[in-house]
């Protein structure tokens, strides 16, 4: 098991470290085969309660204009030509005071924790429970991504992972993309 961002997952699936992994969209998945996982994920901003953010119910572009982002590096790119977390800021993603990104929410969470900014963040990612000092609103309009599971095309596996991918396609049978 091994936790990181797409280039870290795709990476060691380039390189025959992994079997498979998982990936949150927007992500390039002309190299692999994939599972659409049906369940989305939901965007939105990891904040430290006493934050003025926190008593609003979702927040919205303009809520984010001017204080200090800490974005996912994955979500930020514009290398796709669909970025959907871009396209929530229309015009205004230009206008973001992002004061640094993350590959992994637990350090981004760590510097929400200590005042460094706001993180842009899928829920339920990090520690927003009642003996934390963060919370999470959801962004209005609302904003999700999708899941894959992902291998390399042409890919041997072993017995373990061949009979794991067969769990997987019988379990998301509606969701296979062309393989």
């Amino acid at each position: 098991l091994y936790s990181g961002n797409e280039d870290d997952v795709t990476e060691r699936l380039d390189k025959g470290l992994l079997d498979f992994g998982i990936l949150i969209q927007p992500a390039d998945l002309s190299k692999y085969n994939y599972i659409n996982i049906p369940a989305k994920d939901v965007w939105g901003v990891i904040m430290r309660k006493d934050s003025p953010l926190a008593f609003k119910d979702t927040i919205q572009a303009v809520d984010l204009l001017n204080v200090p982002l800490i974005c996912s590096r994955q979500a930020i790119k514009q290398t796709f030509s669909k970025n959907e977390f871009a396209d929530w800021f229309g015009e205004d993603f230009d206008k973001l005071n992002i004061v640094t990104t993350y590959n992994l929410a637990y350090n981004a969470a760590i510097m929400v924790e200590e005042g460094v900014g706001y993180a842009i963040a899928l829920d339920k990612i990090v520690n927003t429970s009642s003996d934390s000092n963060l919370c999470f609103r959801p962004m209005e309009p609302r904003l999700e991504s999708g899941l894959n599971i992902v291998w390399k095309k042409h890919q041997v596996f072993s017995a373990a992972a061949d009979m794991f991918l067969k769990e997987i396609q019988a379990k998301f049978s509606n969701s296979l993309s062309d393989i």
